[in-house]
């Protein structure tokens, strides 16, 4: 018997239908894949495993019982347990990660009235020798990084006796090192029993991991893969059509430049780099973590500053005093984490579609601080159907549409109006496929402007690009698509 069974899921919001008969079975000691593109139901499905959401027709059972959680609680004290996409929700700034590791103990009561130090370190670290593996516990929570966090969460996973772990996109914000961390952990989860849905864009992820993919597309089941997954036939079938050539034919340089960088150094210690950026080109920088992509890109927008060297933007010196002098020259940058950065927080006035979109330009779409609304629906109008943007219309919540959606939403804030040169800091970040293709080809249809992307997935980079360029400590050097041991060294 499956540890989990659900039959016939369906669930709609409004008139949307997210889920439309799905099935979906896991067994102890399994690994399975949940693939689909963006809309395609897997948030949903994940969502109602998890007690957020709730069904309205299908069946579900765990060890044969039947399984209805109506709250995260519920779906945790049967042994199913959510590891989401966003690593702020593990833990709480100001606590150490001794605390963040006991905190479901704290919230349930199962912890004593008094506590000292010294018992919740060893309470710490009684769950940490549970999961296998170690964290500093009298760190500050906020200190950690993305993949610590993940940490968190799994074993606390462990420590309340989950029987599934459903992850959400959990190397979305990891390194490759941090990524190949994550798989032998899980591979050593499954070994003990523990089964594991897993949701991720990642091909890497799923060829690393899954003993068996399912793909969704339209809220219902379009195809099961078992090992070896061919991912070719996955990936169609979740797209509903054949996968075209992803590499872009590559654009000559043509012109004068509109972005030269001479004798750049990111920091004081690191080289010295040259760099042209020329209008219609696309050119992607990729190497690891912390080598000095978002740095570079942040740099150019007026975020910080370079240690050293001239920039020239258009011929002319460039030197901006922050974003909105950045804006004005004509620079656009969307930066790594669109949750953080791009999107107005949830339930907060102006986080629909029209205004994510309308936000950087209100100085100079209204000068004197009076907001039409019907020029930034019409603005917003426009944007969806260049982008092919999923949304019930310019005043949806951003919050409503899917990861890829979101992403062609804060691409869109720039499309709206011309600039000179656009900055992407991992754009592809949790987006499907058929979202990326929507994206690149977005992209890559403006001539007049150029382009630099920053990502640390050299397929992603390739994909994109005209020309890519590798960093390494701080510096630049072109990469050609034959660096076979790089490209190995960054594969997790």
């Amino acid at each position: 018997m499956s540890l989990l069974q659900a039959h016939g899921i369906s669930r709609s919001f409004g008139s949307t239908r997210a889920l439309q008969g799905a099935s979906l079975s896991i067994d102890r000691g399994e690994i399975v894949a949940l693939m689909g593109a963006n809309g395609a139901g897997k948030s949903t499905l994940f969502k109602i495993l998890s007690g957020v959401e709730q069904a309205v027709s299908g069946t579900i059972t765990v060890d044969g019982v039947p399984f209805a959680p109506r709250s995260p609680a519920d779906a945790t004290q049967r042994g199913i347990v959510t590891v989401h996409q966003s690593t702020d929700v593990i833990g709480i700034p100001g606590l150490t990660v001794a605390d963040a590791l006991l905190l479901n103990r704290y919230v349930d009561g199962r912890s004593p009235f008094f506590l000292s130090a010294r018992s919740v370190r060893a309470a710490a670290r009684a769950v940490l020798d549970e999961a296998g593996f170690d964290l500093p516990l009298a760190t500050d929570f906020a200190d950690l990084g993305a993949a610590e966090r993940q940490l968190v969460a799994i074993a606390r996973a462990v420590a309340d006796r989950a029987s599934l772990l459903i992850l959400d996109e959990p190397t979305a914000s990891l390194s490759p090192q941090e990524s190949k961390r994550l798989y032998d952990l899980l591979i050593g989860l499954k070994a003990r029993g523990l089964a594991i849905l897993y949701i991720s864009h990642r091909i890497a992820d799923l060829a690393a991991l899954a003993d068996r993919v399912e793909v969704l597309r339209g809220g219902r089941n379009a195809g099961s893969f078992a090992r070896p997954v061919d991912f070719s036939a996955a990936i169609e079938s979740m797209i509903g059509r054949p996968l075209a050539s992803a590499r872009p034919e590559a654009q000559a340089p043509s012109g004068k430049p509109i972005l030269q960088l001479r004798c750049a150094r990111l920091r004081p210690d690191s080289a010295p780099f040259d760099l042209e950026v020329h209008a219609g080109e696309v050119v992607a920088v990729t190497g690891v973590l912390g080598a000095g992509k978002s740095r570079l890109l942040a740099a150019l927008f007026g975020l910080g500053r370079l240690a050293n060297g001239e920039v020239d933007l258009d011929g002319r010196p460039y030197r901006p005093s922050g974003p909105r002098d950045a804006i004005r020259q004509g620079v656009a940058y969307a930066a790594e984490d669109r949750h953080r950065s791009s999107l107005i927080p949830r339930d907060w006035p102006g986080e629909s579609v029209a205004a994510t979109i309308s936000l950087p330009h209100l100085p100079r779409w209204y000068p004197w601080n009076l907001i039409l609304s019907t020029t930034e629906r019409t603005k917003a109008e426009g944007a969806i159907a260049r982008l092919g943007i999923k949304a019930a219309g310019p005043e949806a919540s951003v919050w409503s549409l899917s990861g890829g959606n979101q992403q062609k939403t804060v691409l869109a804030r720039w499309e709206v109006e011309p600039s000179r040169l656009l900055l992407l800091d991992e754009p592809f970040q949790g987006v499907d496929v058929g979202a990326r293709a929507d994206i690149i080809a977005a992209i890559r249809s403006h001539r007049e402007r150029a382009t630099l992307i920053a990502t640390s997935d050299p397929e992603e980079a390739f994909e994109v690009a005209d020309r890519v360029l590798l960093i390494d400590d701080h510096t630049l050097a072109p990469l050609d698509p034959s660096a076979a041991p790089f490209l190995e060294s960054l594969a997790p």
